[in-house]
């Protein structure tokens, strides 16, 4: 099969490598728009015209599905994307609220982007749930600074939880910080390929797209893609 991935950057990637562990042989096409990061920030229009770039862009490469790895997309305007396009097209954010709701876990904390947590979608879990927005976390992911103190701020508004949701993509790079401070975790790349039911091919290909590439994003991708990739700059002509 050919999978089109795609994210405001590095994020996505954890999702990328959780569909390559548990789906390999497949060919992989991801694109990575972080020459305009973040997402969090932006309005359900500028993310409508981003995304929509992007999935013409993977279009072009004939994938058969798409995956929306990004959970400001997923939770603004997934089902605007879905209605828009005939191509099969998943997003990251409603496996976990599946998942949760069939859960025995009844205090959840979410730790997501500012319009992730506008746009209430957690809401849909029957549980207490405790969102927390947290807007300074993925610009020191993408630039590989230390983000334990910002962390730790945020952790601070929540209260005693039985898990936490990594409700952006970009959150997996601290699972095990948070699981070293005995807190549960739940990711959503990995809820989202136990959904998954795809077929594998023969061999196993991947094809990195980043609006902007620099040593920095290369040493953030070796560090989650421990498979052979090529890596591409390709800007969109976006028109912010």
């Amino acid at each position: 099969m050919k999978i089109g991935v795609f994210d405001s950057g590095i994020g996505g990637l954890n999702v990328l490598k959780e569909l390559l562990d548990k789906y390999p042989n497949n060919t992989y096409y991801y694109f990575g728009d972080n020459i305009n990061i973040p997402y969090g920030t932006k309005t359900k229009y500028e993310l409508t015209i981003l995304s929509s770039k992007i999935i013409d862009f993977l279009i072009l490469k004939e994938v058969d599905l798409i995956i929306i790895a990004c959970g400001t997309i997923s939770s603004n305007i997934y089902f605007d994307l879905k209605q828009k396009y005939n191509i099969p097209i998943y997003d990251i954010i409603s496996p976990t609220i599946e998942y949760l709701n069939n859960s025995n876990y009844q205090k959840i904390g979410v730790l997501a982007t500012e319009m992730t947590v506008k746009s209430q979608i957690f809401n849909q879990i029957n549980k207490e749930i405790y969102q927390i927005p947290c807007p300074k976390l993925v610009p020191l992911i993408e630039d590989n600074l230390d983000y334990t103190d910002v962390l730790a701020e945020y952790l601070k508004q929540l209260p005693k939880v039985d898990t936490i949701v990594l409700g952006c993509t970009h959150y997996p790079v601290f699972e095990k910080y948070l699981n070293k401070l005995n807190y549960k975790t739940i990711n959503m790349g990995k809820v989202l390929c136990e959904k998954l039911n795809l077929k594998n091919n023969k061999e196993l290909k991947i094809r990195l797209y980043f609006s902007k590439v620099d040593h920095n994003l290369i040493t953030n991708i070796d560090k989650i893609i421990k498979y052979d990739y090529q890596l591409e700059e390709l800007c969109l002509n976006y028109q912010k």
